[in-house]
């Protein structure tokens, strides 16, 4: 890139993430401030497709910190999927003089941001998905809001299971990664999580862990389960099949992706949004913007969709130590 910046676009799509629009109002104020001009895309690349945008100036984007969803709207495109549609695209970006697009949203997102760029329009990507799975950084937007709203709505399950003496089997989103479903069940001392990126040992992973539990004393128990692993109502079935208790089954569904972002989510989305409007300013483009160390770093789009995000399984291992493992013996005057 080395023409002067005078327009660029916005866009979200995918899935919603808490943390959108903090990301649209850093990107369109940070874009004001160079002199930039800044036009909203709605309903993500299909809304490019169809000429759908909106111009955006600091008052446009103000109180939109704390909201959760995206004020541009979100959509999939099919139609951006093929060459014609890509090609409509192209001729949107022409028709308004867009010299470049941040796209946030996750690695579907970016693929379609990776074929735009290819046709000659300079991309800047920043991770928005409660899956936690964009493989060149650390964090991405939603996350954590996302995990303590599942962490909210298990503890109140939680307090129900207990005065029934119930097993509770959870599902939580994360397409096909656990890092949710790991984070939450650590944080809420699930007996149990199950996780895509490990191989299901039924009675190892389920199974004998309710069994160790009851032996310690425990009359209840709380069993995550990350939906790329399967059916939470199946689980529940395996459960009572095998050691004859009746689970009760909570999908969690799309709850987790609203709700207001938390700080974490509304910082880590504004210094996203500024670092992406500076490496349009700065000559680079057509890369995603990441978190390494703290720090926010640059990688190429096509290097970026390579990289494939590794589950801790140290953090397993810690859920395994954790849990209620040993069988209760109870002794005189323990008071318990």
């Amino acid at each position: 890139m080395d023409k002067q910046i005078k327009r660029i676009g916005v866009l979200t799509s995918g899935g919603d993430a808490p943390g959108m629009n903090a990301a649209v109002r850093a990107a369109v104020r940070t874009a004001v401030a160079y002199g930039i001009q800044c036009i909203g895309i709605r309903r993500g690349w299909q809304g490019l497709i169809n000429s759908d945008f909106v111009q955006l100036d600091a008052t446009s984007v103000s109180h939109i910190i704390s909201r959760g969803g995206t004020m541009l709207y979100t959509a999939r495109s099919e139609d951006f999927m093929t060459e014609k549609g890509r090609a409509r695209a192209v001729s949107t970006c022409k028709m308004l003089g867009l010299d470049g697009i941040v796209a946030i949203g996750g690695d579907g997102t970016f693929r379609g941001a990776l074929e735009l760029s290819r046709l000659g329009v300079p991309v800047v990507g920043i991770p928005a998905t409660i899956d936690n799975d964009v493989g060149c950084t650390n964090y991405t937007i939603g996350f954590d809001t996302a995990c303590n709203t599942a962490i909210d709505c298990i503890d109140k399950l939680r307090d129900t299971m207990q005065s029934h003496e119930r097993c509770s089997v959870v599902e939580v989103m994360g397409r096909n990664a656990g890092f949710l479903a790991l984070y939450v069940g650590i944080a809420v001392g699930a007996t149990a999580v199950l996780v895509p990126e490990r191989d299901l040992d039924f009675q190892r992973d389920v199974i004998d862990r309710i069994r160790d539990a009851r032996l310690a004393g425990s009359t209840h128990f709380m069993i995550v389960v990350a939906e790329g692993v399967g059916s939470a109502v199946e689980i529940g079935k395996q459960i009572e099949q095998a050691i004859g208790i009746q689970p009760r089954v909570t999908v969690l569904g799309h709850i987790q992706r609203g709700g207001a972002p938390n700080a974490r989510d509304r910082e880590t989305a504004t210094r996203m949004g500024y670092f992406a409007v500076r490496s349009f300013v700065e000559g680079r483009g057509n890369c995603i913007i990441g978190t390494r160390g703290g720090d926010m770093v640059e990688t190429p789009i096509e290097e970026a969709l390579a990289l494939k995000k590794h589950l801790q399984m140290e953090r397993y291992q810690v859920l395994e130590t954790v849990s209620i493992t040993t069988p209760y013996v109870h002794t005189e005057g323990s008071g318990l």
